[in-house]
């Protein structure tokens, strides 16, 4: 697909592909390969992204990957 502009999601990045659930034009970083999905709508279902970064954990704090007492 030919699409030009910006992300609908962050409107910074440029448009690469678009989500097969909603329809907005959304750049590679906010595009799921496997799904093709937004992760908008990825997380409305209760996805998580395929990127290959860890998947995040609901009940620890952002940013926060480890504790220490």
């Amino acid at each position: 697909m030919s699409v030009a502009g910006l992300c609908e999601i962050c409107e910074a990045a440029t448009v690469e592909d678009d989500c097969d659930r909603c329809g907005r034009v959304i750049c590679a970083k906010h595009h799921d390969a496997e799904t093709g999905y937004c992760t908008d709508c990825l997380s409305e279902l209760g996805g998580q992204p395929t990127d290959g970064r860890e998947p995040v954990d609901p009940n620890r704090p952002d940013g926060v990957d480890e504790y220490r007492f």
